[in-house]
């Protein structure tokens, strides 16, 4: 493999597990973070990818460093502003799906115009189960990654026919840094909801990131894979 991978807000946790596992198969990767860069031997741009204008920037910027345009785009990146609905305010609500939709978008159309001149290309985002599940306190954040498989099946029959195709993966709990700083009796709440009893390792999600980027891939588009340890079964 020598394709060029871009992963959004992969300087840490399930993005920079995936950026590692792309690179270990001999792809030339390349991350976005906006705060904390990435460890030392992984090229990271700064971007916020609420801005086009940094989008647009970073793309070229990634164009120019590996001298030929993003093959493989994996849309990561993503934050969290939970509360309760009555405690919610709008601008919550709207801060959380322009990180987490729009800027699905935005990356997208970036990426796009040269997948469709080179007439392939993979494109993954990452959602979640609570995009499909729900969960109190997390109306803006479910939301925002149920929004993410309407845009993947819309753009699955969209750009099709170019050889372009647009999977979803919905992560379960993940060990990450965020989780981490959970509290034990919280942690047992959350592994006991999953019929796996544990939570996902990083690079397990980022396994199947990289298998819907590879030629046993290639007939699969608009769809919607889970790695949630059974949590959402049926949805």
């Amino acid at each position: 493999m020598n394709r060029v991978v871009l992963v959004t807000g992969g300087s840490r946790g399930i993005g920079l597990a995936i950026a590692r596992r792309f690179a270990e198969a001999g792809d030339r990767v390349a991350v976005t973070y906006n705060s904390s860069p990435p460890p030392n031997g992984v090229f990271g741009v700064k971007c916020d990818v609420t801005s086009s204008e940094d989008v647009d920037a970073a793309f070229s910027a990634i164009e120019e460093h590996f001298g030929a345009p993003v093959e493989i785009l994996v849309s990561n990146a993503g934050i969290t502003r939970d509360t309760l609905l009555l405690r919610m305010s709008e601008t919550a609500f709207s801060e959380v799906i322009d990180a987490n939709l729009t800027a699905a978008y935005r990356v997208t159309k970036r990426a796009a115009q040269q997948m469709l001149r080179a007439r392939r290309g993979r494109i993954i985002y990452v959602s979640s189960v609570v995009g499909l599940l729900g969960a109190a306190g997390q109306a803006n954040y479910a939301a925002s990654k149920a929004g993410l498989v309407g845009l993947a099946r819309s753009l699955a029959r969209e750009l099709g026919s170019r050889s372009i195709t647009v999977n979803v993966v919905a992560p379960g709990p993940v060990a990450t840094d965020m989780t981490a700083a959970l509290s034990e009796d919280r942690l047992a709440e959350i592994t006991a909801a999953v019929p796996l009893a544990r939570m996902a390792e990083p690079d397990e999600i980022a396994g199947v990131v990289t298998f819907l980027a590879s030629d046993d891939a290639a007939y699969i588009t608009g769809a919607v894979i889970p790695v949630d340890g059974g949590l959402g079964m049926g949805h």
